[in-house]
């Protein structure tokens, strides 16, 4: 595999983030959105990254984004700020390949600088990949959430994982 170019994500990033993620949507219950994104909800979504607590990052392979991971408010409520929930999606074939961890290490990396105390990972399960991913990483599972969800016509359950700082 090419070298992996892991930096922040810039607006030109959101039609391969949108692609990236909209296969999941389609195909998978692994997120929980039953439409795929449009461009325009993609681009609005950007505007909440800020490059402290809500970061975006994205690897790039050979001039192309081939995966993203992004740091979100885990609450609304104000007493919840040094915590943040964690989000990584990698291109469907490229699973495995060690994106994932170059991505989440370069977020954990600039983290550090805001005052986060958790961080939280919210998987539908099952996953393997994902929880092999984040457990390698020194996420520790709090939780299975039953049948919280559902898509496709079955119940799906969560696993909530939990990584101190």
């Amino acid at each position: 595999m090419s070298t992996v170019l892991v930096r922040p994500a810039v607006a030109q990033d959101m039609a391969a983030i949108n692609s990236i993620y909209n296969h999941y949507v389609v195909n998978t219950h692994i997120t929980f959105d039953i439409v795929p994104w449009t461009n325009k909800k993609r681009l609005q979504w950007f505007t909440k990254f800020n490059g402290k607590r809500y970061q975006l990052w994205v690897a790039e392979i050979a001039g192309q984004v081939r995966a993203f991971a992004y740091t979100s408010q885990f609450r609304t409520k104000a007493a919840y700020e040094s915590s943040v929930e964690v989000t990584i999606y990698a291109h469907y074939q490229l699973q495995t390949k060690g994106i994932g961890k170059a991505l989440y290490s370069k977020l954990l990396t600039n983290l550090a600088d805001f005052e986060i105390h958790r961080l939280y990972a919210v998987i539908a399960l099952p996953n393997e990949i994902s929880i092999g991913l984040h457990k390698k990483l020194g996420f520790e599972e709090l939780a299975i959430l039953n049948e919280v969800g559902s898509k496709f016509g079955k119940k799906i359950s969560v696993a909530m994982l939990e990584k101190r700082l």
